[in-house]
Parts: structure tokens; C-alpha cells; sequence
């Protein structure tokens, strides 16, 4: 089959979008994962109860809650109102960028903006207990911006 030069050009054309488009489709995938540089899905998100996500994610080089974080802390503010009994532990983490040092004193800070933030709303200070993982403990092994921002983050464990 011989092909002549507009027939070249459209089929080079038409791949050509084919590719566009398929690269689009996979950025929008991401991007609904990530505003700004703070991690928005869900896929490593459990729960402490229903409805009551675990983990609060921040912003790179950051401690500063976001909305969306404050709405959960919300939440676990909430249930523990209604769960008196239980204590927590708030692990800080971050990302694998940085010192081991520097890491360890970021998750601090996170785990500790956690802790004050849920304290305002009510939950006694001897109920929760802070501990940092810096970077030790990745939910994503991937070394890339979705995957530093899954791991720049505060969960909330029950206390054993």
C-alpha cells in the first residue's frame, strides 16, 4: 500500500493527538491528587472510625495546617470527644528530601501543629502523645512529587 504525502501527514497527525491526549488523561490523574503540592487523594488515607480519616498531609518544608487538614483534626476532635477513654499518638512524617536531622524536627512540628490544633477543640493535652519518623517511614517509596507529598503528613494511631 503506498501512501501520499497528505495521507503521511494525517496519520502522523492523528498519533500524534492520540499521544496528546493520552498524556493529558494522566496528568489529570495526578493533578486530582495534588493542589499545590499538598497530597488531596485518599488511596493512603484509613481511618480511626467511620468517616474519620487518620492522617492530615502539609505543604512541602511546611507545619502549617491546610483547610483540609483542619476539617479532619476536626473530625478526630470530635470522635474523641465521644471516645474519652482513648488516647492517641500523633506520628510525624516527611518526605525523603532533607537531613535525617531536619526531617525528625519537621515531623515534630507537624505532629505538634496536629496536637495544638486538636487541643482547641477540646482534647486534653495528657491524651495525646507526639512521636517523629522523619523520613523513615514512607507510605510511598517513589521518589516523586505525588509520592514526597503522600509522605508529608500527621497520623493519628490509638495509644496502646
Amino acid at each position: 500500500m503506498i501512501f501520499n504525502k497528505s495521507t503521511y501527514k494525517l496519520i502522523l497527525a492523528s498519533i500524534f493527538a492520540m499521544l496528546l491526549s493520552a498524556c493529558a488523561q494522566q496528568s489529570a490523574k495526578i493533578d486530582s491528587q495534588i493542589q499545590g503540592d499538598v497530597y488531596t487523594g485518599t488511596d493512603t488515607v484509613e481511618y480511626l472510625a467511620d468517616g474519620v480519616p487518620d492522617r492530615v498531609f502539609f505543604a512541602t518544608n511546611e507545619s502549617v495546617l491546610t483547610t483540609a487538614s483542619r476539617e479532619t483534626l476536626r473530625k478526630q476532635a470530635a470522635w474523641l470527644r465521644k471516645n474519652s477513654s482513648i488516647n492517641v499518638v500523633l506520628e510525624g512524617h516527611a518526605d525523603e528530601r532533607g537531613t535525617r536531622e531536619y526531617n525528625l524536627a519537621l515531623g515534630e512540628r507537624r505532629a505538634n501543629a496536629a496536637k495544638d490544633y486538636l487541643m482547641t477543640y477540646g482534647i486534653s493535652e495528657n491524651r495525646i502523645s507526639v512521636i517523629s519518623y522523619g523520613k523513615e517511614r514512607p507510605v510511598d517509596s517513589g521518589s516523586n512529587p505525588l509520592a514526597w507529598s503522600k509522605n508529608r503528613r500527621s497520623v493519628t494511631v490509638k495509644a496502646n
